[in-house]
């Protein structure tokens, strides 16, 4: 997880924000929405995070962390980011 370190260290977890990251970390490893349904439950809770409707829970944070590696520190670090009404 090289990728990981290095964005850990040239981009401070306060800089990104956790949706774009997990957005571009999809893109990177080649992963479309059904890819994500082990993580997030179902296709559903997968679209409404995505789209803002539903925030990442600390589940969801772990089973990222732990499945794909993605960074928890930025992951946690909007957690609380603006969800659109």
């Amino acid at each position: 997880m090289l990728l990981v370190k290095f964005e850990e260290e040239n981009y401070p977890a306060e800089e990104l924000d956790p949706i774009e990251y997990l957005k571009t970390r999809m893109e990177v490893l080649g992963l479309a929405q059904n890819d994500l349904v082990p993580y997030f439950g179902n296709k559903g809770n997968v679209s409404k995070v995505l789209n803002r409707k539903r925030p990442l829970s600390l589940q969801n944070i772990r089973a990222l962390k732990k499945g794909l590696g993605l960074s928890a520190d930025v992951l946690i670090s909007g957690s609380d980011y603006a969800m659109s009404a």
